[in-house]
C-alpha cells in the first residue's frame, strides 16, 4: 500500500531562516535599532511574522503598531525571500529516494500560499510535490489538523497512511490530531522552551539522512 509523507516547510525541507531573519532585522533598522545576531533570530523562524516580530522588536499582536509592522515585514520578506534560502543538505536526496520507492510526498506549512508556492517552485520542488497546503488554504492553520486532513484528502490518502515531518511542536500536535504518524525534524528551528523528546512524536530525526530510515520503520509496522 502506498504511503504519503508530508513535510513542514520552514526548518524541515528548506533553510529559510537567513531570509526571515534579514526581514526581521530590516524592521529594527527602520526603527533605528541595530540588527540582532542571526543566532538570536533563527529559533523563531518557524513562527513566521508573529514570532520574528516578537524576537526582533518584542512586539505582540496587541501592540498598536503590530499590524503595520507585520505588513512591512511580509513585504520585505517577499521581496528578498529567495536570496539565501536553500534546501537543507540531504533533502534533495531524500525526496529522490521517496520517489524511487513510490512514496508520494507533499508540503503542509503555515506560510501563506502566496509566499509558499513561489518558494516551492524556486527550489525545484513543484513538479514532484503531490500537494502544497499553506496557512491560509483551509480555515485553520496548524496546530489545527485541518491543513493535514486537507492534504490527505487532496491526494487520496487515508490519514493512517500518512506521516508528518516537522520541526515545531505544533506540527506534532497537528499530526497527532489528524491521526497521522509524526516525526520531529530536530535539525530545524525547534523551539527553545521544550525538549523535542517531550513532544511524544513517533520518531526523531537528527538530520535529513535520518528521515528515510524512520519512514521505512513506520511503514513496516
Amino acid at each position: 500500500m502506498r504511503k504519503l509523507v508530508l513535510f513542514d516547510f520552514d526548518g524541515t525541507l528548506a533553510d529559510t531562516a537567513p531570509d526571515l531573519a534579514a526581514a526581521a532585522n530590516k524592521q529594527r533598522t527602520r526603527k533605528g535599532l541595530p540588527p540582532l545576531p542571526y543566532e538570536a533570530l533563527r529559533p523563531y523562524a518557524s513562527h513566521g511574522a508573529r514570532g520574528l516580530l516578537k524576537a526582533g522588536l518584542d512586539m505582540d499582536p496587541g501592540h498598536p503598531e503590530y499590524e503595520s509592522c507585520r505588513q512591512q515585514f511580509l513585504e520585505d520578506y517577499e521581496q528578498d525571500m529567495t536570496t539565501h534560502t536553500t534546501l537543507f543538505p540531504g533533502i534533495k536526496q531524500l525526496l529522490s529516494t521517496l520517489k524511487d520507492h513510490d512514496y508520494a510526498w507533499g508540503i503542509v506549512t503555515n506560510k501563506m500560499e502566496y509566499l509558499a508556492v513561489p518558494l516551492v517552485v524556486h527550489l525545484g520542488l513543484y513538479t514532484d510535490c503531490a500537494v502544497t497546503v499553506g496557512g491560509d488554504t483551509t480555515s485553520h492553520a496548524k496546530p489545527h489538523p485541518a491543513p493535514l486532513l486537507h492534504a490527505a484528502k487532496q491526494t487520496g490518502f487515508d490519514p493512517a497512511q500518512c506521516i508528518y515531518v516537522g520541526d515545531d511542536q505544533r506540527d506534532i500536535i497537528a499530526g497527532k490530531a489528524a491521526g497521522m504518524a509524526t516525526l520531529v525534524a530536530a535539525y530545524g528551528y525547534c523551539g527553545l522552551e521544550t525538549a523535542v523528546h517531550a513532544w511524544q512524536a513517533d520518531a526523531i530525526a537528527q538530520s535529513p539522512e535520518d528521515i528515510w530510515p524512520a519512514v521505512q520503520a513506520w511503514a513496516g509496522r
